[in-house]
This record gives structure tokens, C-alpha cells and sequence, in this order.
């Protein structure tokens, strides 16, 4: 069947903090490929969910270090969330919370139908769990030294308590075949880990709390003095959305976006906890690396942070979004330094882009001719967006570079400055101009006010000369 409806997804953000360029990169992705799928198959069947994780014991103490309630504390946390990655044009349809009204319904519910089905079961826990995870741990997962290799500031906590189990043991041979599933999880090498953790043997898991340990959670439908465990809280956030939008159906492709340290969340645990309520799992999980800056890895735990608006202040909207696009952790890890983006910004958009438009609009105004716009406007019938199947954003760029590259040179060849035939300086910049309309449709996806700025003074007959898309920086 083929799927003409996109849910698109990020994961959600813990509310302890506010969100830093290394999660504001997944946000990036994931809007670049909703404003793709909207231009492919309409505005009005793709849909864009992003929003914050505000329950568990990490945002529960980051609002006691500030001496305000848990909802006082992530009200502002996810407000100032909200504000970051709506400097970055983030095209989101809903920005939704854990702590909303119709998730806290839905996400009992499933909780319940989850439980009448069998899946759940009541047990001790005994073992190690790390509050910057949220989650438990098992030896092998922590560095030599006992520390959580995404949170090693934070102390390994070794717990008791009396909670409620999920039989997720019983989903192995499911989730295998999932796993096997054509691009279920994407880049491919991931699969690898993900069968690994199956075949070392999974084991069932906590999916509550005690509330005398955590009040700030879901009370749970089941038992009074317990509350969702926060993992299965916040995965349901996409089915909230998604049933509540007419988009969690037959018909619709779902596409998450994580990182590599909650992949085993989204592609293990989630489509388990989806099968035992009776609902359909994902198409995709898209797992993207880590970003660090200057070699250190970015992280709120340590204070090695620098946040979206930051980067705005000093290079532009686009210019970060065009960046983290093409030179992100889009496959492996990376490293970033201001004087990467500095580079990049000169070299390939001020340089680049930008010296291209005004070269081609200085020649156009000075000849006062007229350029009719071309009634193709498909750019979709060609290849250079083929690598989107895969979210390579990187090498879609890359390949619309080329097309600038190829009209650079045709400007070189030409020279169209020195003609004096009329006729074949229109000819010489009629192509030109029509490469740089369709670079401008290209680039909606990427860089979309830029890509607007080229269209307005472009898309008319007479074009003019304007200011530079990309003053130099020094």
C-alpha cells in the first residue's frame, strides 16, 4: 500500500534544561524533511510533532534546585524550549507536553489496555538506575569506572522498590522480525546493535514508579501509588498526536528521529509496548550520531552548552540551519567549533550562494531585458533529491552545491559581461537566471527564507539587483 499521509517525529526533550545545538540539530532534520514531504505530497497530509518529556525524577529535582513546583519549573523550561527552535524556523504542527490533558488520558489507557492484555505484571526491581537516563542499567552498560557513559557527572543510584513489569521478554521474536523489516531502522549499521540487545536476552522492565519515591509523574490507572515510568509515559507522546490527527493509521508512513542513545528506546521498547495495546508500530526510526563542540561532548549535566539562539545571533537563521544540514551527525559523530560555521558561512554561502545571485542580478539589471518565467516549475522528476529517501539531507545539499557549481562556470565560460550581441547575452542569462529559480525551489526544504529572498527577486521578468544574501564575515 502505498502511504500518502507523513507523521514526522523528534524526541521529546527532558525539561530539566533548557535545549542545547546537539538537540536542536535533530529538530533541523526532522523540519527539513517535513518541508520536503509538503512540497511532494501537500501541506495538508504531512504532519510535524516535536515537544518536552516534563515528568521523572531529573525534572522533578531541577525544579527543587530552583525552589519552584515541578509544573512552575517546566512551564518555563519548556517555554524557553519552544522559544530556541522557533528561532530556527522549526515548522512544527504541535509542540506537545507530557504534562498536557489528552496525553496524560491516552497515555493511561494504553497503560490499561497493556495491562488487560497480560503485558503487565507486578514485581520487585532491585538493581542499578541512572537518573540522567531515566532509565536502568545493567553493568555492561556503564564505563569501567561505574558512571553512565552519556551522564558521567551523576552518581549510578542501586535501587529496591515494588513496581509494576512490562513483559517485554515475550515481543523478542517480534521486534526481530521488525527489526529485519526493509528501513525500519536507518542507517542500516544500527540494526546490528538493536538484534544484539535481543539475542544477549531481553529482559522484562519497570513501567512504574512508587509514588512516595516520584510524585511527579502519571498516576497509574491500576494502582494509586504508582505512576508511569517516565520512558513509557513519553514514548506514547507520538500516538497522542498521531491518533488525535487522524495520522496513527494504515495509510500514514511514521518517521522517528532520535539519537543513538535512545534508539533501543524507540526501536525496541516503543513497538513492543505498541503491540501489547492493539496498535500499529512505526515505518522508521532514523538514528542520528552526536554532536561535540571544540572535542568535548556537548551536555547540560557538565555545562558544555551552547544554544540555538546563540548561533542565530551570530550567523543567521539559515546559515545554521544550512550547516548542521550538510556537516551534522547526520550518520557518525562530529565535532563543531564557531570557527567551522564561520568558515563554512564564508566559503559556501557568502562565496558560494550568494555571490552567485548578485553576480547573475548585477548583469540582469545592468542589460534591461526581460525574462519571462518558464512554465516547468517540477524539479521533482530529476535526481538531485533522490538521497531524501534515505534523510541523507547532507548529500541532497551537496548536489544542489553542484548545480551552483555548474552555473559558476557557465558564467566563467561565457562571460556574459562582455557580449554585445543581444541575442546571445539573453541566451547566456536566460539560462543562468532559470538555474538560479531552480536552485531557489530547491533549497524550501533547507534553507527557506533564503530560498524565499531568491524567489521574490527572481520570480519576475525584470530582475534587479539587491543586497548581499551573505555579507562576508571577517
Amino acid at each position: 500500500m502505498e502511504k500518502k499521509k507523513i507523521l514526522i517525529t523528534t524526541a521529546i526533550d527532558y525539561t530539566n534544561d533548557v535545549i542545547h545545538v546537539g538537540q536542536a540539530y535533530e529538530k533541523i532534520l526532522a523540519d527539513c524533511t517535513a518541508r520536503y514531504y509538503r512540497d511532494v505530497y501537500g501541506m495538508s497530509n504531512v504532519h510535524f510533532l516535536t515537544g518536552t518529556d516534563e515528568h521523572g525524577t531529573t525534572n522533578e529535582k531541577a525544579a527543587a534546585a530552583r525552589n519552584l513546583s515541578p509544573k512552575q519549573h517546566v512551564d518555563d523550561i519548556s517555554k524557553r524550549d519552544r522559544e530556541q527552535i522557533d528561532l530556527l524556523n522549526i515548522s512544527y504542527d504541535r509542540f506537545i507536553r507530557t504534562t498536557d490533558e489528552d496525553h496524560i488520558r491516552i497515555a493511561r489507557d494504553v497503560f490499561q489496555r497493556s495491562y488487560d492484555k497480560g503485558d503487565i505484571y507486578k514485581g520487585e526491581y532491585e538493581g542499578l538506575y541512572c537518573e540522567g537516563c531515566e532509565s536502568y542499567k545493567t553493568l555492561t552498560e556503564l564505563t569501567e569506572d561505574g558512571k553512565c557513559p552519556n551522564h558521567p557527572t551523576r552518581e549510578i543510584q542501586k535501587i529496591t522498590e515494588e513496581n509494576y513489569f512490562f513483559n517485554w521478554s515475550k515481543y523478542s521474536v517480534f521486534l526481530k522480525k521488525m527489526l529485519n523489516r526493509d528501513k525500519f531502522i536507518l542507517p542500516e549499521g544500527r540494526k546490528n546493535e538493536m538484534i544484539s540487545f535481543i539475542d544477549n536476552g531481553i529482559k522484562d522492565i519497570p513501567v512504574t514508579r512508587p509514588s512516595y519515591k516520584l510524585s511527579w509523574g502519571i498516576p497509574s490507572p491500576i494502582d494509586p501509588e504508582q505512576v508511569l515510568y517516565v520512558w513509557f509515559d513519553a514514548l506514547i507522546n507520538y500516538y497522542t498526536f498521531g491518533i488525535q490527527n487522524n495520522c496513527w493509521d494504515e495509510y500514514t508512513r511514521i518517521i522517528h528521529f532520535v539519537g543513538k542513545d535512545i534508539a533501543r528506546w524507540h526501536s525496541l521498547l516503543w513497538p513492543a509496548m505498541l503491540e501489547s495495546a492493539g496498535i500499529r508500530s512505526p515505518d522508521i526510526v532514523y538514528v542520528h550520531g552526536f554532536i561535540t563542540l571544540n572535542g568535548d561532548k556537548i551536555s547540560k549535566s557538565r555545562g558544555n552548552i551552547i544554544r540555538p539562539e546563540d548561533l542565530v545571533k551570530q550567523f543567521g537563521v539559515d546559515p545554521v540551519r544550512y550547516y548542521f544540514l550538510k556537516y551534522g551527525p547526520i550518520t557518525e559523530d562530529v565535532d563543531i567549533s564557531l570557527d567551522s560555521i564561520k568558515d563554512v558561512y564564508n566559503s559556501e554561502l557568502a562565496n558560494g550562494l550568494g555571490n552567485l545571485v548578485s553576480r547573475i542580478a548585477k548583469i540582469a539589471e545592468k542589460s534591461n531585458m526581460l525574462f519571462p518565467l518558464s512554465n516547468d516549475n517540477n524539479i521533482y522528476n530529476l535526481e538531485w533529491d533522490k538521497p531524501m529517501n534515505d534523510f541523507r539531507t547532507d548529500l541532497v545539499l551537496s548536489n544542489i552545491w553542484s548545480e551552483i557549481s555548474v552555473i559558476d562556470k557557465h558564467i566563467n565560460d561565457n562571460e556574459p559581461w562582455k557580449i554585445k550581441d543581444t541575442d546571445l547575452l539573453h541566451s547566456v542569462l536566460s539560462y543562468e537566471i532559470e538555474g538560479v529559480r531552480k536552485i531557489s525551489r530547491m533549497l524550501r526544504s533547507f534553507m527557506p527564507d533564503t530560498a524565499e529572498k531568491i524567489s521574490i527577486q527572481f520570480n519576475q521578468e525584470r530582475i534587479t539587483f539587491r543586497e548581499a544574501l551573505f555579507p562576508r564575515l571577517q
